[in-house]
């Protein structure tokens, strides 16, 4: 009874009804972020977006309940770099595709309305997760448009590939061909390699750099390709740049 009675003499109302509030408010706007995110079933959904905005308004209010706005900027940015590891956690790699990159910014922003949240800034914190939500959903149509766009050589910075397939006995002279080629083009070659091998003929696919390339001048190395006898056929490709 004694320790009960001491622990209400030192209970502090105000300071918990920050913390309380705090919280509150990290749980509510993080539930905003993470229904968005359930919804289109990414990888961190409404649970893991609301516990990062909550542990972040915790560990905020908790640096300021100790030792004030210094104690809340220290722990701050314990949580900014900590974050890092979760939000690495969720990013994937495809072969030559990342995914993933969306959900990890998104838990980023999370911990940072937890942060605003547990540092008593409510406002700010809510019209942060307002930025979020538009983000992620706003930006989605014009997002949409720029990726339907074509990739169109003489603007994009991108890829590009040129393909020549010969005979198996021919291959070390085609790859000093299209080095030649791509050379007098003043096109620099990152690689050359074999995409296809069978007995009766070879592809080769030689790499540039990423840049951007005229459409015309790449149609030119592949007919010079072409001209040789040793070159069965040749084209070009472009994708675009991880």
């Amino acid at each position: 009874m004694q320790s009960l009675q001491a622990w209400w003499t030192e209970f502090a109302a105000g300071a918990y009804a920050h913390t309380l509030g705090g919280l509150a408010t990290a749980f509510v706007l993080g539930t905003l972020i993470g229904l968005e995110r359930q919804w289109r079933q990414r990888t961190a959904g409404l649970r893991t977006n609301v516990l990062v905005a909550v542990g972040a308004a915790a560990f905020s209010d908790l640096g300021m309940r100790l030792l004030g706005t210094e104690g809340a900027t220290r722990i701050i940015s314990y949580v900014v770099s900590g974050i890092g590891f979760l939000g690495a956690g969720v990013i994937l790699k495809d072969g030559t595709n990342i995914r993933g990159l969306n959900t990890a910014a998104t838990l980023w922003c999370s911990a940072a309305i937890g942060t605003f949240a547990g540092s008593r800034l409510p406002a700010e914190a809510a019209t942060l997760a307002g930025f979020v939500l538009a983000g992620n959903t706003l930006l989605r149509p014009l997002v949409n448009w720029v990726n339907r766009r074509p990739i169109t050589p003489d603007v994009t910075e991108a890829k590009y590939i040129v393909h020549a397939t010969c005979r198996p006995e021919d291959v070390s002279d085609v790859r000093d061909l299209l080095d030649a080629e791509l050379d007098r083009a003043s096109y620099p070659v990152r690689e050359v390699e074999t995409l296809s091998e069978t007995d009766a003929q070879v592809e080769l696919a030689a790499t540039l750099v990423p840049t951007t390339a005229s459409e015309a001048e790449l149609d030119a190395v592949a007919a010079a390709l072409e001209a040789s006898p040793m070159v069965l056929s040749a084209t070009w490709s472009v994708e675009t740049t991880s």
